[in-house]
């Protein structure tokens, strides 16, 4: 595909996921990479936490986090009203931690700077 990218952390250029996995559109309010999988080097916590601004208010969600160098990197929806609920189980990346390397012209470009083709979740 022409848009291939990798997605790398921000803080230590390790690989969290690409751009094959991308699986929705970001909501209003949030600045999100949206996937269905992602590597191995993304962890997250058994303990939930809760939205108390912005637009995660009132969510409950889990931090995923970079194994490498533990920069807070996603969540992974776990409760929601019902604008987000197609977020629940997948994997979210903040954009403003996130780097895409592409590979076609061999461009890194930082997340939130970048307009994927739209893809959406099917029922």
């Amino acid at each position: 595909p022409e848009d291939c990218a990798v997605f790398h952390c921000r803080g230590c250029w390790t690989v969290l996921g690409d751009s094959l996995q991308l699986c929705g559109q970001e909501p209003p309010g949030l600045s999100i990479l949206i996937c269905f999988k992602v590597t191995s080097d993304v962890t997250w916590e058994d303990s939930l936490l809760v939205g108390l601004e912005g637009g995660l208010l009132g969510c409950a969600y889990y931090l995923l986090s970079c194994r490498s160098c533990g920069l807070a990197v996603g969540f992974i929806l776990y409760s929601s009203g019902s604008d987000l609920a197609y977020l629940r189980g997948l994997f979210c990346f903040f954009k403003d931690s996130i780097i895409c390397y592409f590979l076609k012209n061999q461009m890194i470009i930082e997340a939130s700077k970048v307009n994927f083709p739209p893809v959406t979740l099917k029922k």
